[in-house]
């Protein structure tokens, strides 16, 4: 009995389980699709073809249209046959195509995240723990809270009409 050619689609890459589901026709595009945003409106998919062929053999290149105006949406994916051809392809983020700045990554990782700071000092732990200065010549009492509408007993109006301090009784008489 001769064993059934399996094709790229279906084939298992741990070697057993059975076939892999994959959305795409062609199987696991996790390194090999392209995401191109930013696109001239007027850019067909042969456009898209064309400018990415130099970096490898392309499988797919399609601009995403809208279903009820059949307009462009400014956006497309290029499936490339081999991973290195799509990270060549993406080693420049910002293409011209068509005239026009695009952005380019690829398709299952997004865009390239800014390097966080590493180390000691005032963003080491990032922005939401910086220290807010507070100011100086409001004093140790200093309530940076609504005051409410009517003064309390409590309440006094600082000097020079400004918003109101709480002022809190002394322990010590």
């Amino acid at each position: 009995m001769a064993a059934a050619p399996s094709s790229p689609a279906s084939a298992s890459p741990a070697g057993g389980g059975g076939p892999r589901p994959y959305r795409s026709r062609f199987g696991d595009t996790t390194l090999t699709k392209v995401f191109v945003g930013g696109l001239a409106w007027e850019t067909p998919s042969e456009g898209l073809r064309q400018h990415f062929e130099r970096y490898g053999d392309i499988l797919e290149a399609v601009v995403i249209t809208d279903r009820l105006t059949g307009r462009s949406k400014g956006y497309g994916f290029v499936t490339f046959r081999e991973p290195e051809a799509a990270r060549r392809a993406v080693q420049d983020p910002n293409p011209t195509i068509a005239g026009r700045r695009a952005n380019c990554n690829i398709a299952s990782l997004g865009p390239p995240r800014p390097a966080q700071p590493r180390g000691r000092g005032p963003y080491a732990a990032g922005p939401h723990f910086q220290q807010v200065p507070q100011p100086a010549a409001q004093g140790p009492h200093f309530v940076p809270s609504r005051a409410p509408a009517s003064p309390s007993p409590q309440m006094l109006p600082q000097h020079g009409g400004g918003p109101a301090a709480a002022i809190y009784p002394s322990p010590f008489g």
